[in-house]
C-alpha cells in the first residue's frame, strides 16, 4: 500500500487517504453525515501502509477541534473532522485558534450539506472561515480532496494557522479513480515550546495576534499561488466564478455543450476566502458579465465588488436556498448565452417516496409508543439522533439542536411554574450519544434550576444514527481497542439526581411502570427528575439481532384493517390493507420478529409466537457478551 496505485475512492476515503499520505498523525472527530467515514478510513489506511497514528471520537466537536489544536501546538500534524452543524459547537476554539495558530499543520475538514439532507441546516462552513479568519479550500472533486490535504497542510505550517476544507455531500459521497502516492514514514516528534504570550494570551496580547492574523491574511490574498483569473486583457461576454462541486457541473457542461472560450471563461477558485484580490479586478476589467455558482452561500460573491456586471445568489439570479444540480447550472449559464437549454433528462422512473422511519425492531420506537400512551397529552421535547423520527409517532414536539431536550423541558417547566398555569406532563427525550455530547451541562442546569420533567434517555449503546461508531459506554475506541465504560447513570447520579431506572424497551411493561413512576417523582414536593434509561441495542447491531429473543409475527381473522397498528407503532414492516376493507399484512422480509407491535392492536389481532433460540458464536465475542448483559 505504500507504493504508488490507482484506486477509486469515496470522497471521504479520499481525504483519509490524504491525511495518511500528508503525515497527519492525531485526527479527531464526531459523527455526523456526510463527514462519518472520514476517521475511519483514516485509521484503514494507516493500518495498511503499516504506520502508526491516533484516531478518536471525540465527545462533541468542541473537544475534538481543542485536541487538534493542542497537537498541533506540539508540531505534530493534526487534523479535526465533523459536519457544518458541528462547526458551530467548535466555533469557540475555532476563533480563538486563529489568533493563537499552531505550530505544526493542522486542517479542519468541516463538510457542509446544502439542501439539507440530513441536518438541521444547510450553512455554509466557509462564512466561518471568513468570521474566524482562516484560510479555506473548496474541492470539487473527491481527487482534489486528497491532494488538498496536502496543499492545506503547507499552507498551514507556512502561515502558522490553522486551515479548512470545506466539501459538500456530493463530493464527500461520490467515488473517482486517482493516483495515490506513497504513504512517507512519520518521523516527527512533539516538541512544545513554552510561549505564554500565544499560547496563554491575555487580551492585551491577543490585539497583537489579530493584528498579526489580518497581515497574514493580506499576504494570502495578494499570493499569486491562488490566481483564479488569466493575467490578460482579453474580453470576454461571460465569466463564470465557481468552486468546488459547482465548478465541477459547470465544468462539465461547457465539455458538453462546446461552448468556447470566447463566449465564457470559466474560473475555479480553489481557495475563496481570501479570494485573490488581482483576479476580482482582472475579471472585473475583462468580462462584461459574471456569474458565480458556489454552494452554499455567497462567500466568493460577497467580496466582489457589488453592481450590475456581477450575479448569484444575492440578486436573486442563483436560489437563495438548496443545492446546485446540473439542471439549474445548465439553466443559468445558456439563459444567460442566450443559448438553447440542454435538454431535460428523463425523468427517473423511481418508487413512491416514503418518509423515513425508525428501523424495524428498533427499540426506540417500543420507547415512543410507551412515552406517549404514559404521558399523555404531554410536552415531550426532541432531540438530535434517529430518535428525532419519533416525530412520525406524534411522540416529539420539538427539535433544536444538539442537547437542547433537557433544556426546552426544563423551560418549559419553569415558563407555567412561574406564570401559575398548569403544568402539562413534561419529557425530555434524549438518545445516549447526544446526552455525552451536549446533554451533561444542560442536565446540571436543570438540576440547578429545580426543574421538574421526565427525562427519558434511550441508550442503544452506539452512535446509530451515523453509522454505529463507539460512545464512551461502548467500551472500546475508534480503532476497536479497549476503554473504560462510561455509563450515563452514573453521570446522573453525579448531577445529584435519584438512581435512575434502566429498563429493556422491549418489556412494555415495565417501561410503562418506570413513566409513570418518573412522573409522580416530578410531581413530589420533594422530586425533581424523574430519569428513565431505556436500554437496548440498536438492531442494526448484527451481535444484538443474534441474541434477541425473536417471534413469528402473523395476523389472525380479528384484524379489521383500521390501521391503529401502522398510525401509532409505523413499523416499516406492517402494510396497509391492499383494498378497502382488506386485513393489514406484515412483509416478511422486512420484519424482524421482535413482537413490539402486538400492543398496537386494539384487536389483538396480531399474534405473536416465539421461535426457538439458535445459539451461535458471535464473531466479535466481546460485542456478544456486552448485548448478553445488556439484554438480561
Amino acid at each position: 500500500m505504500n507504493l504508488t496505485s490507482t484506486r477509486v475512492l469515496l470522497g471521504n476515503e479520499a481525504f483519509a487517504r490524504g491525511l495518511v499520505e500528508n503525515c497527519c498523525a492525531f485526527t479527531y472527530a464526531y459523527p455526523g453525515t456526510p463527514s462519518s467515514e472520514i476517521l475511519p478510513a483514516y485509521l484503514a489506511e494507516a493500518r495498511a501502509a503499516g504506520i502508526t497514528v491516533y484516531g478518536h471520537w471525540a465527545v462533541n466537536e468542541k473537544i475534538a477541534m481543542e485536541a487538534a489544536l493542542t497537537a498541533a501546538a506540539t508540531g505534530m500534524r493534526s487534523c479535526a473532522v465533523m459536519k457544518q452543524v458541528g462547526l458551530n459547537v467548535a466555533a469557540d476554539p475555532l476563533m480563538s485558534g486563529a489568533y493563537t495558530g499552531v505550530a505544526g499543520g493542522m486542517v479542519v475538514i468541516s463538510a457542509d450539506d446544502p439542501g439539507p439532507y440530513s441536518s438541521q441546516t444547510e450553512q455554509d462552513s466557509r462564512f466561518f472561515a471568513m468570521l474566524a479568519k482562516l484560510p479555506v479550500f473548496d474541492p470539487a472533486t473527491p481527487d482534489e480532496a486528497r491532494t488538498m490535504v496536502a496543499r492545506a497542510f503547507t499552507l498551514s505550517e507556512e502561515c502558522h494557522l490553522p486551515v479548512l476544507i470545506r466539501p459538500t455531500a456530493t463530493l464527500c459521497h461520490a467515488r473517482q479513480d486517482m493516483v495515490c502516492a506513497p504513504v512517507p514514514a512519520a518521523a516527527r516528534q512533539p516538541k512544545f515550546v513554552r510561549e505564554p504570550a500565544r499560547w496563554a494570551a491575555t487580551p492585551r496580547h491577543r490585539y497583537r495576534l489579530h493584528r498579526e492574523l489580518n497581515s497574514t491574511l493580506e499576504r494570502l490574498a495578494a499570493d499569486d499561488t491562488f490566481r483564479f483569473a488569466p493575467n490578460d486583457d482579453q474580453p470576454v461576454p461571460l465569466a463564470v466564478v465557481a468552486s468546488g462541486v459547482a465548478w465541477a457541473m459547470t465544468a462539465d457542461l461547457v465539455e458538453r455543450h462546446c461552448i468556447p472560450e470566447n463566449e465564457l471563461l470559466l474560473c475555479k477558485v480553489d481557495l475563496p476566502f481570501p479570494i485573490h484580490r488581482a483576479s476580482i479586478e482582472q475579471l472585473l476589467r475583462q468580462a462584461e458579465h459574471i456569474l458565480v455558482l458556489e454552494e452554499t452561500y455567497p462567500v466568493i460573491e460577497y467580496q466582489f465588488r457589488r453592481g450590475d456586471r456581477v450575479s448569484g445568489r444575492l440578486d436573486g439570479t442563483v436560489p437563495t436556498a438548496g443545492e446546485l444540480t446540473p439542471e439549474l447550472v445548465g439553466r443559468l449559464v445558456t439563459d444567460r448565452l442566450k443559448r438553447s437549454r440542454p435538454p431535460a433528462p428523463a425523468p427517473a422512473m423511481n418508487a413512491a417516496p416514503r418518509r423515513p422511519q425508525l428501523c424495524p425492531g428498533c427499540p426506540h420506537r417500543a420507547s415512543f409508543y410507551a412515552l406517549k400512551k404514559t404521558l399523555k397529552q404531554g410536552f415531550y421535547a426532541g432531540d438530535i439522533g434517529c430518535y428525532t423520527l419519533g416525530l412520525n409517532l406524534q411522540a416529539l414536539d420539538t427539535c433544536l439542536c444538539m442537547g437542547a431536550s433537557i433544556t426546552q423541558a426544563s423551560a418549559f417547566y419553569q415558563v407555567h411554574s412561574r406564570t401559575g398555569t398548569l403544568i402539562p406532563p413534561i419529557a425530555a427525550v434524549i438518545g445516549d450519544s447526544t446526552f455525552y455530547h451536549s446533554g451533561i451541562p444542560a442536565l446540571i442546569n436543570a438540576r440547578q434550576e429545580d426543574s421538574r420533567f421526565v427525562l427519558l434517555l434511550l441508550d442503544n449503546l452506539t452512535t446509530a444514527m451515523t453509522g454505529n461508531q463507539p460512545t464512551p459506554a461502548s467500551g472500546c475506541l475508534a480503532d476497536g481497542s479497549p476503554a473504560p465504560a462510561i455509563f450515563p447513570e452514573k453521570i446522573i447520579r453525579g448531577c445529584g439526581l435519584p438512581e435512575p431506572e434502566v429498563v429493556d424497551p422491549y418489556d412494555q411493561e415495565a417501561l410503562h411502570r418506570a413513566l409513570r413512576a418518573a412522573r409522580t417523582y416530578a410531581l413530589r414536593p420533594d422530586g425533581g427528575i424523574g430519569v428513565v434509561i431505556a436500554r437496548h441495542p440498536c438492531m442494526m447491531d448484527p451481535a444484538a439481532r443474534r441474541q434477541a429473543r425473536r417471534f413469528t409475527v402473523s395476523l389472525s381473522d380479528a384484524c379489521t384493517g383500521c390501521g391503529t397498528c401502522i398510525r401509532e407503532f409505523e413499523c416499516p414492516a406492517l402494510r396497509p390493507p391492499a383494498a378497502e376493507g382488506g386485513s393489514i399484512s406484515i412483509d416478511p422480509l422486512t420484519c424482524v420478529g421482535c413482537g413490539l407491535c402486538r400492543a398496537a392492536c386494539p384487536f389483538d389481532a396480531i399474534v405473536c409466537t416465539p421461535v426457538a433460540a439458535v445459539t451461535r458464536e458471535p464473531r466479535d465475542r466481546a460485542a456478544g457478551e456486552k448485548t448478553r448483559e445488556i439484554t438480561r
